[in-house]
């Protein structure tokens, strides 16, 4: 009797098995897009000019042929996109997309496929205070796809032009080659430019906090003779300033400066908005090579209690509109007439301070904190 009950177990135990493998074989092959819920993000930051957008998909039992699945651009979806996401997304214009590759391919035995290409164009095009969206759907495939799954999008939006700042709080920046930094020299019309947001005025000698230039040749900072809260300009030749050259603490300023060696006009710009021209006697180009410092003069006591970023120099006098755009102050093409030198003080890391324009490197002996910002704001 126990061994007529172990030959019935042991095939009723087979039974089941080959009845499961059959099982398997029957049930039907589908394709997969888990990440297809979750829209992909393009940022608009103002540097780069595209992006490539990539995917694949999965197959829930190896494919025994190729199977293809093709996508398309459905303009249809921007709307259920803006139901599902509570957005108000636009449709990206055609100009800024390109199907690279429209078709994910699973090979004989594969349960990934290649991938969807989708470039992403002309970003600084478009509008960053816009939402766009390119919604693709499955056209067709050999291999049914989730209804779920079927659609993908990809956004774009405008992300914050200025993501990372410089606090050079006990800090200085100097020339990394100041013989190489030729286009520093004999600058016969002068703009410079910088965000500030200076933590506290005043500072240990004369209340000084030192933005950048050259000690007893051509230097902007603030304090010494003037109010702690106002910038000067301290030449060989004599300083020169005006109350209306003051800005507050605690709050990011733009700050741009034009000089013409000329005429000695000096003209502070505060936020966009033209403030005094002073006349300084130091009518000869400015030279700004030779122990050229951002947030040092004379001694580390007269550092810039404050954080630093998008720091410029130019061979020539922007214009008033140029100064006032709202976005000007937060980048610029390094390509752009007359930009001699680009700090944007942005790397986040390390001591290097890089030159976006013409490789005029500058060097921290040590390096700043790196303060996590998203201006403007």
């Amino acid at each position: 009797m126990k061994f007529y009950s172990y030959i019935s177990a042991a095939m009723l135990v087979a039974g089941v098995t080959l009845t499961a493998c059959n099982d398997s074989e029957t049930v039907d092959n589908r394709i997969i897009d888990n990440s297809a819920l979750k829209p992909a993000a393009v940022l608009i930051d103002g540097m780069a000019d595209s992006s490539t957008q990539s995917f694949n998909l999965t197959m829930v039992n190896p494919a025994r042929e190729e199977v293809n699945v093709v996508y398309g651009v459905d303009e249809s979806l921007v709307e259920a996109y803006n139901a599902i996401y509570s957005e108000s997304a636009i449709m990206l214009p055609k100009d800024n997309y390109t199907l690279v590759e429209p078709v994910a391919i699973f090979a004989p035995g594969a349960v990934t496929s290649s991938d969807v290409v989708v470039d992403i164009t002309n970003l600084n095009t478009l509008d960053r205070n816009k939402i766009y969206v390119l919604p693709l759907n499955v056209k067709s495939s050999t291999v049914p796809v989730l209804d779920s799954q079927k659609r993908r999008y990809i956004v774009v939006r405008g992300a914050a032009l200025i993501n990372v700042v410089a606090d050079m709080t006990d800090r200085a920046a100097f020339l990394n080659s100041p013989s190489n930094s030729t286009g520093l020299k004999n600058i016969e019309k002068l703009t410079v430019q910088m965000l500030v947001n200076v933590n506290e005025f005043g500072g240990s000698e004369a209340g000084i906090q030192t933005l950048l230039g050259v000690e007893g040749m051509f230097l902007l900072r603030l304090g010494d003779s003037e109010p702690i809260d106002q910038i000067q300009l301290a030449t060989f030749a004599g300083n020169v300033s005006d109350p209306s050259w003051s800005f507050k603490a605690k709050e990011w300023t733009k700050l741009s400066f034009t000089f013409d060696s000329t005429t000695g006009d000096a003209t502070m710009f505060i936020n966009g908005v033209r403030k005094a021209t002073k006349v300084s006697a130091a009518m000869f180009p400015v030279d700004w090579t030779t122990q050229f410092a951002v947030g040092y003069s004379y001694s580390f006591n007269r550092y810039l209690k404050g954080c630093m970023s998008e720091v410029r120099v130019w061979n020539r006098i922007l214009s008033d509109a140029e100064i006032a755009d709202a976005d000007q102050a937060y980048i610029v093409d390094p390509q752009s007439p007359g930009l001699v030198a680009y700090w944007k003080f942005n790397e986040g890391a390390g001591t290097l301070i890089h030159d976006y324009a013409n490789g005029y490197d500058l060097i921290m002996g040590e390096a700043p904190v790196w303060v996590p910002v998203s201006l403007p704001e």
